[in-house]
Order: structure tokens, then C-alpha cells, then sequence
């Protein structure tokens, strides 16, 4: 079938695209609409820039594992893979 035709060609640019040194920007820009751009905010959410990886990823690893309910955080840590979590806490880590 023509999809399975360009799987080769989408698994290469996502691995790519995962080893780019933007990765990280690029999933936590997911982040910004809320946290502030680059996780630098000014409301009342909770600022990530600065914030330790390990405690990152401390708390989303522990908001997978609680029922959803109608907390956006615990959908979102369920959303990404161990990886692109490290890729995202090193990322702001580093703001």
C-alpha cells in the first residue's frame, strides 16, 4: 500500500527530528501556551525554566499513574514517551 510506502522516509525525519538539538524546544513549545514561552511565566502557572530535570520528570512520571479526572497536566504526562519527557525536562532545565 502507498502509506507503508513512506513509513522508511517518516521513521528517519522523526529520528531526526528526536537527535535535532531543537527537540526539546519543540515539545515543550506544547508547554508555552500555559507555562510562558520557554516555561518563563508571569501568571499564576507554575514557572518550569530553571526547574531540575529530575524533578520534571519526577512529576510527570507521577501524574501518569493518577486517574486524569479533568487535570490537562495528567493527560499530557500520558501523552509523551520516557524519552521525549527527558527531552522536554532538559530543555527547560536548561532556560
Amino acid at each position: 500500500s502507498t502509506t507503508t510506502a513512506y513509513l522508511p522516509a517518516l521513521t528517519t525525519s522523526l529520528q531526526q527530528t528526536l537527535h535535532s538539538p531543537t527537540a526539546g524546544r519543540l515539545l515543550a513549545s506544547n508547554c508555552f501556551q500555559c507555562h510562558g514561552t520557554d516555561g518563563k511565566s508571569t501568571g499564576g502557572i507554575e514557572r518550569l525554566a530553571g526547574m531540575s530535570a529530575a524533578e520534571m520528570i519526577d512529576e510527570m512520571q507521577s501524574m501518569r499513574v493518577e486517574p486524569i479526572g479533568n487535570n490537562i497536566m495528567k493527560a499530557h504526562a500520558r501523552g509523551y514517551t520516557d524519552a521525549e519527557l527527558l527531552l522536554i525536562a532538559d530543555y527547560f532545565s536548561r532556560q
